[in-house]
């Protein structure tokens, strides 16, 4: 055995005197605990044995040396344990160390990934004991780490064993709960109040406010006001921060009545409304275009001797440029100068926002000027201003030189100005410039946000680029991204509506592995994704776990699940499911009747289809084009004409004008019946209508002052645009002469083209015919049909013809 090393052979109680004795006595003592790291590595219960002597837990400063030295020397296993930092924090509380305790917990929490101090702090074993201090220690700090759910539980310890934590533990975890993204966390927040009050703690005014807010983030104002009827009760009172939290409520939610009225009730008890109490309100006028009654707070203030500060008149300036009334926003501006208010940085961005919202870039770039001529420097906000307007404007050259004057400004950008910038990249296609945008955030922002990437994943997902959109999700986290339920959602969305099932179940699952919750829009794409693949029981499956969850299934959920079982021919369980949900408040909408109508005339159930649509109707309820559509095609299918053109001659008396499936739909059947009279008269009746009212909206557009007679150039424009359309038959062009005239939006002239193409029954005499017949009441029909028809004889050329819709 080497000199001075620790015989290997000591029982662990003589090792915990000798090491207490080296920790107590020595001058550099850590340094002497090297050569005992063999028996701490052969002796598991030797740390947690020597931090736990009576000696040692005297020594609080010492302790944490201790811990601090094992974590660094030690194996994982033992310096990574709780046990040990259980001991030393019951320690530094009873010495009333609690930042040190406080700080060392939120620390381990951080990295315990496997909850595994949780756990012990619940179930104690003989060699550590918890206090009251440690739990209530313990509640803040993983409050403190984002895990309040953690904490409830630590408190409902407490309260099994009867243990009072202090009012502010009590309030700290409450306003972890409120803020907590959860549907649970508020109505948890409510049960913690009432065990809180059930064990006897003197709670106080924010207990209460705290409990209030979260009332209010869920409109829930009724349970709020009964909350400020308590409080008497447990000895305390309302304050301004009581109603100012219900009237900011309120305000959000556009309860302006209900919130002047609690004003009121405020004074009634005595309180005087404060700065904030007015500001609130001008807000909630403002945000609902009420003006005129915000400025009335203004004065309101003046009254009761509250004086306005530059956060009052900023929101009213805000709210005038928001309504376009920029010149009344400068003449306040210019009054509140006379106050002696000077406007600040947020007026002048207000304005300079205003200016260039409204079509006065001039006067926002003067605006940037003058401001700096009065000593107010530019500041981020401003710059990402003028990137925002250059990229809604689509000008995304002059938004990245923005950047770049932004940058030799001193001012780096921030995740809005990168947010914007990908947003308008994305939105232009340029997708190698977003991601390029997206890695320079990335190196950037010591905070990444997950806007940018869902951005990305969005517009990937649109252009069906889903395995780029995956690979983007799937490395995300690990490069710094808090992938949330957005960014699986989104993915989500896109393998639903592309028919990847599978591919969106496994991305779900993984999801709720990680206890992401769903939102609604994405248990609707889920649910969608099942219905068009005829697994619509399993849809069901789903809007229960929604309910069970919390959540309120909207229209869209009930007329998916409806449209699957229509889509699979379950006709009778898409009504028996609708008639379940109108039972439970769903008010069936234009989306269901069709949906229901297209289930029973696919299924060859017409009639009944005619009665649900006449019974629809009759009660006064919204149709749309698609609703006709439905019924028209389905009564030229069975060749019941007569009534098909009844409703058709019915819709447009409604003002719904028919599109080209109406169109083909009649003129099918009058094919198909061979009916070549009625085809044409129908045509005829068509082309001219069309034609009457495009020379009506022509006149209104441009009429010679005093006269009733079109300008020349719609004449010359109706010539050029014939030329073009021969120049390019001429050129053997058809595909890019149908393009031009779709273009055009010369709706009638579309469908009559798109027709003729899709008749394939038709013969080339037929198309001839009809072509001579067109060219007798329409020039561009003659210049641009007959060469097509007279070009599509087989079906390769048809099949080129349907290209250039």
């Amino acid at each position: 055995m080497e000199r001075g090393a620790p015989p290997a052979t000591l029982a662990t109680p003589q090792l915990v005197e000798v090491l207490t004795k080296i920790l107590t006595t020595e001058k550099e003592p850590l340094q002497k605990l090297s050569s005992y790291i063999p028996h701490f590595s052969a002796n598991s219960n030797l740390l947690v044995s020597l931090l736990s002597s009576n000696t040692l837990a005297r020594m609080p400063t010492t302790l944490l040396s201790l811990l601090k030295w094992s974590q660094a020397h030690l194996p994982e296993t033992l310096s990574r344990s709780p046990l040990p930092l259980l001991v030393v924090i019951s320690s530094l509380v009873a010495h009333h160390k609690f930042v040190d305790a406080k700080t060392l917990m939120t620390s381990f929490i951080a990295s315990d990934k496997l909850n595994s101090l949780h756990y012990h702090i619940l179930h104690p074993d003989s060699r550590t004991r918890v206090t009251r201090g440690v739990y209530d220690l313990s509640i803040g700090a993983y409050v403190v780490a984002g895990r309040p759910h953690d904490a409830a539980n630590i408190f409902r310890k407490m309260k099994r064993f009867g243990l009072k934590p202090n009012v502010l533990t009590c309030n700290t975890l409450l306003n972890g709960l409120v803020k907590y993204p959860s549907v649970h966390a508020v109505s948890l927040s409510k049960d913690v109040l009432e065990d809180v009050i059930g064990l006897g703690v003197k709670v106080n005014s924010n207990t209460f406010n705290i409990v209030i807010k979260g009332c209010c983030l869920e409109s829930k104002f009724e349970e709020a006001l009964e909350l400020v009827d308590r409080m008497g009760q447990h000895g305390c009172s309302p304050d301004n921060v009581t109603y100012n939290t219900i009237l900011d409520g309120m305000c959000k939610k556009g309860k302006l009545n209900e919130a002047r009225d609690l004003l009121l009730d405020m004074k009634n008890r005595g309180l005087r409304p404060n700065v904030n109490t007015f500001n609130i309100l001008i807000s909630g006028y403002c945000k609902l275009g009420r003006l005129k009654e915000a400025s009335q707070m203004i004065d309101l203030m003046t009254m009761s001797k509250v004086s306005a500060d530059m956060w009052s008149y900023n929101m009213l300036i805000d709210g005038l440029c928001k309504a376009g009334r920029i010149s009344e926003a400068f003449r306040l501006r210019d009054e509140i100068e006379k106050l002696e208010f000077s406007p600040d940085v947020v007026t002048y961005n207000t304005l300079i926002d205003g200016c260039f919202k409204f079509g006065s870039g001039e006067e926002a770039v003067r605006l940037v000027e003058e401001m700096e001529g009065k000593g107010l420097k530019p500041n981020a906000v401003t710059h990402n201003i003028r990137v925002k307007w250059f990229v809604k404007e689509g000008k995304m050259d002059e938004a990245a030189n923005a950047v770049r004057k932004m940058e030799e400004c001193g001012f780096s950008p921030d995740c809005i100005t990168y947010n914007t910038l990908i947003d308008g990249y994305c939105k232009a296609g340029k997708m190698d410039e977003a991601f390029s945008v997206l890695h320079d955030m990335e190196k950037k922002q010591p905070k990444l946000d997950n806007v940018a990437l869902n951005t990305i994943l969005h517009t990937l997902c649109q252009d069906k680029k889903l395995d780029q959109a995956y690979d983007l999700l799937s490395i995300a986290s690990r490069r710094g991204y808090f992938v949330d339920e957005v960014s699986y959602g989104t993915l989500i969305s896109g393998y639903s509506k592309h028919e990847q099932l599978a591919r969106a179940l496994d991305l779900w699952d993984e999801m709720k592995e990680k206890k992401i919750i769903p939102s609604i829009i994405t248990y609707n794409s889920m649910i969608a994704g099942l219905s068009r693949s005829g697994k619509t029981d399993q849809a069901i499956d789903l809007l229960n776990e929604l309910l069970g969850n919390g959540l309120s299934p909207d229209e869209i959920t009930y007329n998916t699940i409806i449209h699957g079982y229509c889509w699979e021919g379950q006709i009778e369980k898409a009504f028996r499911f609708h008639n379940q949900m109108v039972e439970n408040s769903f008010k069936p909408d234009v989306f269901t009747c069709n949906i229901l109508l297209y289930g029973l005339c696919t299924g060859g159930m017409l009639d009944k289809a005619l009665k649900l649509f006449h019974t629809w109707i009759s009660k006064g309820k919204q149709v749309d084009l698609v609703t006709y559509n439905t019924i028209i095609s389905s009564l030229c299918r069975e060749r019941r004409l007569e009534e098909a053109t009844a409703l058709y001659a019915e819709m447009k008396e409604k003002g719904l004008n028919p599109d080209r499936y109406t169109y083909n739909a009649i003129l099918k059947a009058l094919t198909d019946a061979g009916k070549v009279g009625d085809i044409e008269d129908f045509i005829l009746n068509e082309v001219e209508k069309g034609d009457s009212e495009s020379q009506s909206i022509q006149m209104d557009g441009r009429q010679d002052e005093g006269t009733c007679t079109t300008c020349p150039e719609t004449d010359e424009s109706s010539i050029a645009y014939s030329e073009k359309i021969s120049q390019l038959c001429a050129q053997g062009k058809y595909k890019d002469a149908v393009r031009h005239v779709h273009e055009s939006r010369d709706n009638v002239l579309c469908w009559i083209i798109e027709f003729f193409i899709e008749a394939k029954k038709w013969n080339g005499d037929h198309r001839k015919k009809f072509a001579s017949i067109f060219a007798s009441f329409t020039g561009k029909v003659s210049t641009l049909l007959i060469p097509i028809m007279q070009c599509y004889p087989g079906e390769a050329d048809l099949a080129i013809a349907r290209t250039g819709f």
